[in-house]
């Protein structure tokens, strides 16, 4: 029998090996590039490792992340991505719902508001350091400079981001140099317009994403 569409996402196939915390921020910038994500629960319980939900404001985001990203290879695994079967706990209580308590219930994780008033894993909203001056390059190039990423944005995640925007070819970290990638477009004109769109994308509640074009 068909499930139907719902606002929250089911997916599993997730690599174990990726701590809980890292987990949560980067479901969070892959999945919130497609809507408003009102909360991510993942669990450290044996039976339900490998595997996470998503719940987006809007059952039309839901929709299009689950058709996007369906495959999407993931920390070397591919998703696999469903409409949840249960109503999230967060959405019933927006419903004005009342939500019984659950003993065992280790899915259903606390989570701290962001700024918007929205909820996002508890990890996401931790302070951060003062950042470096950042570099500006007004100097058109095919290539993208990323900087000042946090730790969990990784190549997979930055071309989760850019592979919508045509003449996307690929991602490069920096081997030895934390927070930095190099995006590459087939030229100039697409690099500037996947720049003016994803530059200050919010990555999590914390970080945005600072791009400028790469020097010659």
């Amino acid at each position: 029998m068909d499930i139907t569409p719902s606002q929250t996402l089911y997916i599993n196939n997730l690599n174990e090996k990726i701590k809980k915390d890292v987990l949560k921020k980067t479901l969070y910038a892959v999945f919130s590039q497609f809507g408003r994500v009102i909360e991510i629960v993942a669990c450290k319980g044996i039976k339900l490792r490998g595997q996470a939900w998503v719940v987006y404001q809007d059952v039309t985001a839901a929709t299009n992340a689950m058709r996007r990203l369906q495959g999407f290879n993931f920390y070397d695994k591919p998703l696999k991505i469903a409409f949840s079967k249960n109503k999230s706990d967060v959405v019933a209580r927006k419903n004005g719902e009342v939500v019984p308590v659950r003993q065992k219930r280790q899915r259903e994780e606390q989570s701290k508001p962001m700024e918007d008033g929205s909820e996002t894993p508890a990890a996401a909203v931790a302070p951060k350091p003062a950042q470096p001056k950042l570099v500006v390059n007004s100097v058109p190039n095919r290539i993208l400079f990323a900087q000042n990423l946090p730790e969990e944005c990784t190549d997979q995640v930055l071309s989760s981001l850019c592979q919508s925007y045509p003449g996307f070819q690929e991602v490069r970290m920096v081997p030895g140099k934390k927070g930095i990638a190099f995006i590459e477009f087939q030229d100039q004109m697409q690099a500037g317009i996947a720049m003016q769109q994803l530059n200050g994308f919010k990555l999590n509640a914390n970080d945005t994403l600072h791009l400028t074009y790469a020097k010659q």
